[in-house]
């Protein structure tokens, strides 16, 4: 094979790893393990897009990278295949999500293996698959049967408590719980009925069931994420959404939030992520107060991590969703109320929190009594306050904070400032520091010794007390959706009980269709026969998408078990991920649930590692490039007529300027543009901008004929060009199927090759940042491979490598090429890295290089980035296992060490000549070279030198 063939190249070595297993992990090993993974795919229906493979691409570099090093690597990929996304296909055909879900993997996984990434295909899982979510059931039952005991600071068995109950009851048990859970005696607990005492474990129970407020979207019949809220509707489908109070599976992470928040100081992740997680934990001190409401014995809970400003709380506000908001409101008032919740209801948690802007609000006709200055307060209700965080109730102090303030102002509340030194102004004065005033005990103290003494105060007076509190909640996990997990349970006399281990997995049942039931249960309601023993109901909503995410890790150490989720032995060998890889948007979702499993896990021994993932890297979102054409807005709409980018700014520019009576040059009016002056807007109002397909648009310029064809309007379309051809608007989006700026990479690899791809995506920029995709540098980097392919060839194409000894300048360009490889892996910097590639190709080519003590090495250092040219020419230079398990070689210092040094020489001050000498050559031989040189002494104008001026390794200057 004389030319470098990239198309046959490629599927040979493909078929090669496949039949031979080339990247299959073993179990155990004398090496060192190295775990790379990529955070877990969903199988859309669209395929890759060639910004998908970005993170793949890293993680496979240093998994190629890390068996060269010697390490017994694991790379696995599987598929999480449960969605939405699948059930409502399945909705809108009546095909079975699973069917769907195959197909979208089956074209994934081809994908995948058309860019030659080293993943180990025998340990691929599947959530959907009964003999991995068997194993998600598992987990979850492991969850129903713990508690939280925070004298251990860890989870334990259930019947650990039970036992404590009939001991004591419940009066000594540190342990989390619900709030309302009641204290009851050792005797008090045997007098319970069965039933009674599993509603009271429901209360401690690491999984229960509850009421919760949850995102209710009637349209799809399901409960929805946080995140799959936008604006109040879906976003998927734009269907409206509503707060809602529903019974619910909940998982309770609130009981890990300190273990959460401490590990974050263990683990190599970007800031940011870190710091989203605390913010999301959001850990608080201060204290609770109990606010008397008059008329009622309910008290209002409220916490504060201020109490020093309790003398300036001037109302209370409640979440329009708490529970007394019903039970207080007065009737003058109730008809206000009842109107003000039903709007709140409608609006998302993460609208809420975020606006800052709007103020609304009602009054319930119902007051408080502040229950350390004991002044009567109005209680209002407000959007900003939510169900979920703390008690669901404020104390407004609108001196010192700016929604309370704002609130304030709007409906002209009192506002007092209780601590000295800020202005109380729009801003709102926070008061962290400084004396407090206006407080009567408080007064004159210190911030930090005023919280002190207020938290005193009030448990003193029995109204309050000191209280660490997080604003994290207990996690929704429960999806009224067929395409998920089933949950192992059964309903007896409304309490629920675990299936049998043994009689896991519990598979989905077929049913008739995917929609909820007509009386409003979730699709599983739809299966006939479907019941424990015949008799007890099962539970119809499925688990969330992110339960079989949560643990995935671990399956793909030993993916084939049967008789565990993953042997011990195997999980202490691999332990946890030792490089992890995806993107930020999961900070507060997966990577946040994946942390709470593995910390319950580890509390039970089933793991060895608290902390999952060991380093965590965002790369960067590869933008879209999108393109457009511009249609004439007066063009007859059977004939469209499209102007080419510059013929249509020109159109519009003297329609506009006509309009306005203004006599105007073709310079002046391209002044005016390059000033920006001539807005885009103004391009709009004659013409419709409009996508066009990438994929029939190179450098630029639009393909007409396929314009043509793409759409059916186009056919008899007329073209304004400009030199003949037609070019379109640029700009850079997200990539989507909605914007035509799909790339899709088999088209790349067809045209170029994966190992282009691969290269391409590197040198776009440092993998974390976000970059525009533009095709137009494809070509330089196919280039590359095509010269560093010629290295190994003569010029009749015949594959010719010396066996010649290299010359020290071939030495130098290679050893300063393996260190910048090696130091560019280790801290991924891949971009870097391609850089180094081609500026050592070039250097080669140069020096006319062909010998094996060079190429060898280098086809080494550049296979974890093109993978497939170098197995190739591995192959040719006579070896007989694949590439991937050579030696990564050892740069030497001793040949990145400079021996010479190229001096300029200089004339009475001017640069006359460029002469080397090595490092340790004596001043007077380098004296005697220079006054003898012809290209220099022919400026002495025959003088004698008066002078000659060397700074080593810098300048010689002669002086005449």
């Amino acid at each position: 094979m004389s030319e470098y063939n990239f198309i046959q190249i490629e599927k040979k070595w493909q078929r090669f790893w496949e039949e031979n297993h080339t990247f299959k992990a073993t179990a155990k090993s004398e090496k060192p393990k190295y775990y790379a993974l990529d955070m877990f795919p969903y199988p859309s229906g669209a395929g890759l897009h060639v910004g998908h493979p970005l993170g793949y691409i890293a993680s496979d570099i240093v998994s190629r990278y890390k068996r060269l090093k010697g390490f017994n690597v694991l790379h696995p990929m599987g598929f999480d295949a449960f969605g939405l996304p699948a059930e409502q296909y399945a909705i809108q055909t009546g095909q079975h999500p699973a069917i769907t879900t195959e197909q979208n993997i089956k074209r994934y996984v081809e994908q995948l293996k058309n860019l030659g990434f080293s993943f180990d295909w025998e340990r691929e899982v599947r959530t959907s698959e009964p003999s991995y979510y068997k194993w998600t059931q598992w987990i979850f039952m492991q969850l129903f049967n713990s508690y939280y005991n925070y004298n251990t600071d860890k989870a334990a068995p259930i019947q650990e408590l039970v036992e404590a109950f009939e001991q004591d009851g419940n009066v000594n048990v540190n342990a989390a719980c619900d709030e309302d859970t009641p204290d009851f005696s050792a005797a008090e607990w045997k007098r319970m009925s069965e039933q009674q005492q599993a509603e009271v474990l429901l209360k401690y129970r690491l999984t229960y069931v509850a009421e919760a407020v949850v995102n209710w979207c009637p349209a799809m019949g399901t409960v929805l994420a946080n995140d799959e809220v936008v604006g109040g509707v879906s976003e998927r489908g734009g269907y409206p959404v509503e707060r809602k109070k529903m019974r619910q599976w909940m998982m309770r992470i609130t009981a890990y939030a300190e273990r959460l928040l401490q590990g974050l100081e263990q683990i190599d992740w970007p800031e940011p992520v870190k710091e989203m997680q605390r913010n999301w934990i959001g850990k608080s001190v201060g204290a609770e107060l109990d606010f008397s409401v008059e008329g009622i014995s309910d008290m209002i809970k409220v916490f504060t991590t201020r109490i020093d400003t309790i003398f300036g709380a001037s109302f209370v506000v409640l979440a329009p969703e708490h529970e007394l908001v019903e039970q207080i409101t007065t009737d003058e008032q109730r008809g206000q109320v009842q109107d003000y919740v039903t709007v709140a209801k409608n609006r998302s948690e993460r609208e809420r929190m975020t606006d800052v802007k709007t103020v609304s609000g009602v009054f319930t006709g119902a007051y408080a009594i502040n229950p350390i200055s004991n002044e009567r307060v109005p209680i209002w209700i407000a959007d900003y306050v939510l169900a979920g965080y703390g008690t669901g109730a404020v104390m407004a102090v609108p001196g010192h904070d700016s929604r309370d303030y704002a609130f304030a102002k709007h409906f002209n509340l009192p506002i007092k400032q209780v601590v000295e030194g800020g202005n109380i102004d729009e801003e709102a004065y926070a008061g962290k520091e400084g004396k407090i005033i206006n407080s009567g005990f408080l007064n004159g103290l210190e911030v930090k010794e005023a919280i002190k003494a207020g938290i005193a105060r009030a448990e003193e007076l029995g109204v309050g007390k000191g209280r660490t509190q997080y604003r994290m909640r207990d996690a929704v996990f429960s999806r009224q959706r067929y395409w998920g997990e089933p949950v192992p349970v059964y309903f007896k006399d409304g309490v629920p009980h675990l299936i049998k281990e043994e009689e896991l997995p519990l598979e989905l049942p077929k049913i008739d269709a995917y929609l909820p039931t007509e009386t409003g249960e979730p699709p599983l309601g739809r299966a006939v026969d479907w019941k424990y023993e015949n008799q007890y109901e099962y539970e119809l909503s499925t688990m969330p998408g992110w339960a079989g995410s949560s643990w995935y890790w671990y399956r793909y150490m030993d993916p084939q078990n049967d008789a565990a989720f993953a042997d011990k032995d195997v999980v202490e060998y691999w332990r946890n991920v030792d490089l992890y890889i995806g993107g930020s948007e999961h900070a507060t979702g997966h990577l946040l649930y994946s942390r709470f499993w593995n910390k319950f896990m580890f509390d039970l021994d089933l793991v060895v590692e608290q902390e999952p993932f060991k380093k965590l890297i965002n790369q960067g979102m590869i933008q879209g490039r999108s393109n457009f054409v511009y249609r004439y807005k007066k063009s007859d709409k059977l004939k469209p007529i499209y102007y080419s980018l510059n013929k249509a700014i020109e159109q519009a520019r003297s329609e506009h300027y006509a309009l306005g009576a203004v006599a105007i040059t073709n310079e002046d009016a391209s002044n005016l543009i390059t000033e920006g002056k001539f807005s885009f807007d103004i391009l709009e109002e004659y013409f419709s901008k409009l996508h066009v397909d990438v994929n029939i648009v190179e450098n630029d310029v639009l393909d007409l004929e396929a314009f043509k064809n793409w759409r059916p309007e186009n056919a008899d379309a007329e073209f304004i060009l400009e030199d003949g051809k037609y070019i379109v608007g640029v700009e850079i989006e997200k990539m989507s199927k909605s914007k035509y700026n799909v790339v899709n990479p088999d088209d790349i690899v067809d045209r170029q090759g994966a190992d282009t791809l691969r290269m391409y995506e590197m040198f776009l920029g440092p993998l974390e940042q976000f970059k525009p995709w533009n095709t137009n540098g494809m070509d330089g980097v196919h280039k590359f491979l095509k010269k560093f392919w010629r290295l190994f060839h003569d010029n009749d194409g015949n594959f010719a490598v010396s066996e010649d000894a290299p010359t020290a300048e071939e030495l130098k360009t290679l050893h300063k090429t393996i260190k910048k490889v090696e130091e560019d892996v280790e801290r991924f910097s891949f971009n870097t890295s391609v850089s180094t590639f081609m500026i050592c190709v070039n250097e080669l080519t140069q020096l006319k290089t062909n010998k094996r003590a060079i190429l060898e090495p280098l086809t080494v250092i550049l296979s974890p980035y093109a993978p497939h040219i170098t197995e190739e020419l591995w192959e040719k230079l006579g070896h007989k296992d694949s590439i991937s398990y050579a030696k990564f070689p050892q740069w030497k210092e001793e040949y990145l060490v400079e021996s010479t040094f190229e001096y300029p020489v200089s004339v009475n001050g001017k640069t006359r000549a460029k002469m080397a000498f090595a490092l340790d050559t004596p001043r007077e031989d380098i004296e005697k070279a220079v006054v003898n040189d012809e290209q220099v002494n022919k400026f002495f104008d025959g003088k004698a030198p008066k002078k000659i001026i060397i700074v080593p390794n810098k300048i010689i200057n002669v002086v005449v």
